[in-house]
């Protein structure tokens, strides 16, 4: 039978892959500890009872601050077997985020990882709704991992009917979680998600792909992100097994160890995973380095779509014994498909990776789509097209509006945004529409294509339109630019604010016997502004001469999410930064 609820996945794993030693995995303390689905329906289970007996209402919400982990699994999934809603929020973000999120939501409870969430939130937690406060590390008067499941033993009995009877109660339309936005255009939003609208997602997708039970997965992208939980649920409704990286600085030691057929991303990781790449090449002797340069120029110039001949496809796999197959070896050597989803992806990388045998597939969603509408697909048969986010997922309708906005219906769309009805009516027509905010078009009457996000495109003072983000990719795509914002919103001309990567600007200024103090000094050198401007001039060959960038300023200090400019899945938080950087645009602009 399918599962009509989240929770569902849990008695469904164990009936199909029972078998398995491995449906989750962990790492602690250095050694991998597997968890098998009876495991899974086992501590699910006793912490239902556990949660049970805290005398919490159906309808509460329980906030949960976890690491990547099988735990978290294991919290979710009790927590809405047992009638509560699950409120993940990213272990990462600010002490005010916090405040905000546990006052919005009121919760009852609160779940964290370790002592350092705790020491964010403890000056302000006697003024929320929590009661209960649950640690799986040690922190003062909190109720503990091993407590929890002993108090799950002793009210197994007493609570063992009580919990079938409101997992019997559960409607798949009710609301299972509440996911809040990462509020890059202001305070996040509470996104009401059901059961039903993950689950469609999660069976809707399992047709993309004909990975099983024999393949495992690393999962490193925050479970509270909507993105990597629903594939986290995918990954249970097909039987894979799930790894959890210790943390996003041991991914490269986790692939090794764990040799994935699949793992998800945001486009900034497979963009620092392009860099390191290329940072290595440029450390190989001289003969090997041009092999190896001429095999990414290859890479990222693959044609999917193409037929090579004999003579192509003999270069190909001359390229592949050289460098390719060790490019799959620093990624665990198994890899067969990485998803890209959350923003743009430079088409480059896409190529580069087929070339290099993984088949990289870009998708496109959002938290309120739960989070599918459309992906590049592999099965029942290929169908993908570089450069598009791929075709609709089943059960998903989508339409282009006048002015260019995807519109999605379907039983993916969310039930609203919680305490904020004028906020759904906002982006919910009276039709059931949802207006994702998203520019696009369809190509081949296929394939969906993002062209740009419709509150960041900007008008100048001319009248005419710039939209940001496909100039920004094109920038990107030089090794010297690892970050850029393209601005220029009701002045004359765009311009850019350009982050060098200066992991390669340093080796070529070795090279080129250039020296400097520290990177401050560095970019104000004439020779190094000038490299840039050669740079930003051959994209301005590719653009019109609206879009065109008439000025740029390079900067010195590093974008991360812990500085402000990034939000938790590594998006430009542009009003952060345009805000930051008022000084130097106002000289741009020569404003004063």
């Amino acid at each position: 039978m399918e599962p009509l609820r989240l929770f569902d996945l849990v008695d469904y794993a164990y009936q199909h892959y029972s078998f398995k030693d491995d449906l989750l995995a962990g790492k602690y303390q250095g050694e991998w500890k597997k968890y098998s689905s009876a495991d899974l329906q086992k501590y699910s289970q006793l912490l239902s009872f556990a949660l049970l007996s805290l005398q919490l209402k159906k309808g509460d919400r329980i906030v949960t601050i976890i690491n990547n982990r099988p735990e978290w699994v294991m919290f979710d999934m009790a927590i809405m077997q047992s009638g509560f809603i699950h409120v993940p929020v990213y272990p990462t973000i600010s002490k005010d985020d916090y405040r905000f999120i546990l006052n919005h939501c009121e919760p009852t409870a609160i779940i964290i990882s370790d002592r350092s969430i705790f020491e964010k939130i403890k000056s302000f937690l006697p003024d929320t709704t929590i009661q209960h406060v649950i640690a799986l590390g040690n922190v003062p008067s909190a109720i503990t991992w091993e407590h929890l499941l002993s108090i799950g033993k002793e009210n197994e009995s007493k609570y063992a009917e009580t919990l079938n009877n409101i997992k019997a109660s559960i409607n798949p339309s009710e609301v299972a979680t509440i996911i809040y936005t990462s509020g890059t255009t202001g305070d996040p939003k509470g996104v009401m998600l059901s059961h039903e609208n993950l689950l469609s997602n999660v069976i809707a997708t399992s047709k993309v792909h004909n990975l099983n039970y024999e393949n495992r997965a690393l999962s490193f992208l925050p479970l509270s992100h909507v993105y990597e939980r629903m594939l986290n649920y995918h990954y249970l409704y097909k039987g894979i097994s799930i790894y959890y990286a210790e943390n996003m600085g041991t991914i490269a030691e986790n692939l090794q160890e764990v040799k994935p057929h699949i793992f998800c991303a945001v486009p900034r990781i497979f963009e620092l995973f392009f860099e390191k790449i290329q940072a290595k090449g440029h450390d190989l002797p001289i003969p090997l380095r041009w092999i190896f340069f001429h095999a990414i120029r290859t890479g990222v110039n693959y044609d999917i779509e193409k037929k090579y001949n004999i003579f192509q496809r003999l270069h190909l796999g001359i390229l592949n014994m050289l460098v390719y197959k060790k490019v799959r070896a620093s990624l665990g050597g198994n890899l067969h498909i990485v998803v890209s989803g959350g923003a743009s992806l430079q088409p480059r990388l896409a190529r580069l990776f087929w070339a290099a045998g993984v088949h990289l597939l870009e998708g496109y969603g959002l938290s309120e789509t739960s989070p599918v509408i459309a992906v590049n697909q592999l099965a029942p048969k290929q169908r993908v097209k570089i450069g598009t986010v791929g075709p609709l997922i089943d059960g998903v309708m989508v339409k282009i509006a006048p002015d260019g906005e995807i519109l999605c219906k379907g039983p993916n769309i969310m039930k609203g945004y919680y305490k904020a009805p004028h906020l759904t009516a906002e982006v919910i027509d009276d039709e059931g529409w949802f207006h994702t905010g998203d520019i696009g078009v369809f190509v081949d009457d296929i394939f969906l294509k993002i062209t740009d996000r419709k509150k960041e495109i900007f008008k100048l003072s001319s009248g005419k339109y710039v939209a940001p983000q496909p100039i920004e990719n094109l920038l990107k795509e030089s090794e010297f630019i690892e970050q850029a914002i393209v601005i220029g919103e009701n002045e004359k001309f765009a311009s850019a604010l350009i982050l060098p990567n200066f992991y390669y600007l340093h080796s070529w200024c070795a090279y080129h016997k250039i020296h400097f103090q520290d990177n401050e000094d560095l970019i104000k050198i004439p020779q190094i502004q000038s490299l840039f401007q050669d740079v930003v001039s051959k994209v301005n060959q590719q653009l019109g001469q609206t879009e065109q960038i008439k000025r740029i300023r390079l900067l010195s200090t590093p974008w991360s999410y812990e500085t402000g400019e990034l939000s938790p899945t590594l998006k430009l938080k542009r009003k952060f930064i345009q805000h930051k950087y008022r000084a130097i645009i106002n000289e741009i602009y020569q404003k004063e």
